[in-house]
């Protein structure tokens, strides 16, 4: 049985560029957006948890987002939660909610955060390029158990190379796009 799958690399490959699109999302760009808030946990009932599974996270404005604890008594440890989250947000309590006004970016934090883009952007061209070469070493293994012919190693390469090229270049585009909407707010 021959270890190369495609469909596997591909799917590899893919989940590097999901990663990535996921990671960009939580950087802030001046507007409100409620994945800002996905990596804040709090200490309720004695354990932690995401903010997600304490209160309702939402944006009503574009610069402010709205947090509806669900618990009163939760209030304290989700406004430590997120002061703790090192976000630059401060919370103003309203009843229930938590207002999150969200300040403008200075040009240096534009800066910082448009190079955290890149590092992201690397970070994930390296996940696609570890899959690249498990796959190459796969088909050779497969060659010498005589499992497929050079000639089909040559072309599974070259599938496998233009994949590599096609996911790093969608890697690119998605970095400069988040990094063009951080400058330019």
């Amino acid at each position: 049985m021959p270890q190369y799958d495609k469909a596997d690399i591909e799917r590899r490959m893919k989940g590097a560029v999901d990663a990535l699109k996921s990671d960009l999302q939580g950087l802030r760009t001046g507007r409100a957006n409620t994945t800002l808030l996905d990596p804040v946990v709090v200490e309720v009932y004695g354990a932690m948890m995401p903010l997600n599974q304490v209160a309702t996270v939402s944006a009503p404005e574009p610069r402010m987002l709205s947090v509806q604890v669900w618990d009163k008594s939760n209030m304290t440890p989700v406004e430590k939660g997120i002061a703790h989250a090192n976000l630059g947000l401060n919370p103003i309590i309203d009843g229930q909610t938590l207002r999150l006004p969200i300040p403008d970016l200075t040009q240096e934090r534009r800066k910082e955060l448009a190079k955290l883009a890149g590092q992201y952007a690397e970070k994930a061209k390296i996940a696609i390029r570890n899959v690249r070469r498990d796959a190459m070493e796969s088909l050779k293994t497969d060659e010498k158990k005589k499992e497929i012919s050079e000639d089909d190693r040559k072309r599974s390469e070259d599938e496998v190379q233009k994949l590599t090229d096609k996911y790093v270049a969608e890697t690119d585009e998605a970095a400069a796009k988040k990094e063009q909407e951080i400058l330019t707010q």
